[in-house]
């Protein structure tokens, strides 16, 4: 009996291969840790990874979404903004009005519009009310709107390469965060007054060319190119490696603008945000920070209004 005992557990021992004594029957493989455990999000079938995924879904989706909306015509609603989008000779590619509108025959923007639009060849396209409101989203359309293309824009560089036909020494404007289409086509109006080769916008949390930026802009945008920088900051980079000084302006700047002397030379003027000026990675790309003196009663000036009395010093330092 004790030898069929030994048999017994030498076999049990051999059953399990490599396992040695004090391993409770483990091997090697088995005993081995499996590292350290991965974040829920990262585990398959957790209800952490679910909602990671269904947030990484939604991402995508509002950014196709993004993409679709810039990509599609604009359609610029009511009597006034239509007329004066005309007027300032902005690209459209058809005019909407409603049939049966009263207004149609009395309204002068009515009858100026559709006088400007036969004057250019566009297509007069007449639709039903219901449709209109349909196409319009609800938005108050007062009968007629102007179909704006999407805007063509430029790549940073294509404005140094403007600046080098020119034979004038670059002078660039970029906007970092600017959400206001008025204020992008108010600058775009003092680049051209002021001799400069191009606006740079940011591609993201950034107003575009809309058609109020090119109504604002009273024709300016047919002649100054906007681009659109990925990356505003390494837009700015770029600009430095070319051998532009970044000039930031902002409130709180070191230097007044009076005082800053490098105008003449190739220049990236950056202005920042309505209310939260220049964001932290745009300003440390800044070689400088030159602010406009104002009254201490008056908190700031308009990002517009500043831009326009930068370029109006950079084109006196030009002239000089």
């Amino acid at each position: 009996m004790a030898g069929n005992s030994q048999r017994r557990g030498r076999t049990t021992g051999a059953g399990k291969k490599g396992a040695t004594a004090g391993t409770g029957g483990k091997n090697r493989r088995s005993l081995a840790g499996r590292g350290a455990t991965p974040p829920a999000e990262q585990r398959t079938g957790h209800p952490a990874q679910r909602k990671a995924q269904a947030q990484a879904r939604q991402r995508a989706d509002r950014a196709r979404a993004r993409q679709r909306a810039e990509e599609a015509p604009e359609l610029l609603l009511g009597r006034n903004p239509v007329v004066e989008a005309l007027r300032a000779q902005i690209p459209a590619t058809a005019l909407y009005v409603v049939t049966g509108d009263t207004h149609r025959t009395t309204d002068e923007r009515i009858a100026e519009s559709l006088a400007l639009a036969a004057d250019r060849g566009l297509p007069l396209l007449e639709v039903g009310k219901a449709e209109f409101d349909r196409m319009s989203g609800g938005a108050l359309h007062q009968g007629i709107g102007l179909q704006v293309p999407p805007y063509d824009y430029a790549h940073p560089d294509d404005l140094l390469d403007a600046a080098r036909d020119s034979g004038r020494p670059p002078l660039v404007v970029a906007m970092d965060g600017v959400t206001d289409p008025r204020n992008l086509g108010a600058v775009v109006r003092s680049a051209a007054a002021f001799d400069a080769h191009g606006v740079v916008v940011p591609q993201r949390r950034s107003v575009g060319m809309t058609a109020s930026a090119w109504r604002t802009s009273a024709g300016a945008a047919a002649r100054v190119p906007v681009a659109r920088a990925v990356n505003l900051a390494r837009a700015l980079g770029s600009y430095q490696d070319a051998g532009l000084q970044t000039v930031g302006l902002a409130g709180d700047g070191d230097v007044d603008l009076e005082q800053y002397d490098g105008f003449a030379d190739p220049v990236a003027l950056v202005v920042g945000a309505e209310g939260s000026g220049l964001s932290r990675l745009v300003r440390e790309r800044c070689d400088v920070v030159v602010r406009i003196p104002i009254g201490r009663d008056t908190e700031s000036l308009n990002v517009s209004v500043a831009a326009g009395i930068a370029l109006y010093a950079a084109a006196a330092a030009r002239r000089g």
